[in-house]
């Protein structure tokens, strides 16, 4: 399994994530956690296919509502890609599009095949994790209820045995949410990784390293 799990985007890492994936090509890009603001949808993706064609990727949108209740279908569309680029937005509206498409089947199906690499960043790399709970901080989950038309889900996919809080110290979360959701954690004992907009989590079969 290859995980490239930041807090924003390729943090400081890019290269590392040319690395794992074994250079730039194409990659599908899953933009489905800003589902639940459809006048910034567009921006949103645009902002992502910019920055990968500049490091050299050749980036497609693959919408997850495009293959609702149809995982085998997204399967075959996914195993064109060596990449999968999950970016953030709303970590619950993510996992229920996940839910809706069979993503939270295909995706772990391909990852233990090594058919691809995951990269994933803010909600992308959260929704990866064994639970949701201290998220609702920063992501309102009732969006899920607007966007999806179901109720939110609190599971994450359980790829990785820990949370991760992404933004740490960051400009976009001026008011300290998520150190705050990092302290939560700290206190009650819950595994986790709390990242600054420059750190990375990379997995790479049974590696793991924390990039700062």
């Amino acid at each position: 399994m290859r995980l490239f799990l930041a807090s924003y985007r390729f943090g400081r890492h890019a290269q590392r994530l040319a690395r794992l994936v074994g250079g730039p090509g194409r990659v599908a890009v899953v933009p489905n956690a800003c589902d639940a603001w459809p006048s910034a949808w567009q921006a949103a993706v645009t902002s992502d296919l910019v920055p990968l064609r500049r490091a050299g990727y050749a980036p497609e949108v693959v919408d997850l509502r495009d293959h609702l209740g149809q995982p085998a279908a997204l399967e075959r569309r996914l195993r064109e890609f060596p990449l999968l680029w999950v970016r953030g937005g709303n970590t619950f509206v993510l996992r229920a599009q996940f839910a809706r498409s069979g993503a939270d089947r295909v995706i772990p199906d391909l990852l233990a095949e090594d058919r691809l690499a995951y990269a994933g960043y803010s909600a992308g790399a959260c929704v990866l994790t064994p639970d949701l709970h201290g998220l609702d901080v920063v992501d309102d989950p009732q969006e899920v209820v607007t966007a999806c038309g179901v109720a939110p889900r609190w599971d994450g996919l359980g790829l990785v045995p820990y949370r991760i809080v992404p933004h740490l110290d960051s400009p976009t979360d001026p008011d300290g949410a998520c150190r705050r959701i990092a302290e939560r954690y700290r206190a009650a004992g819950v595994p986790h990784h709390a990242l600054t907009d420059d750190e990375v989590l990379v997995v790479d079969g049974d590696e793991f390293e924390r990039l700062g």
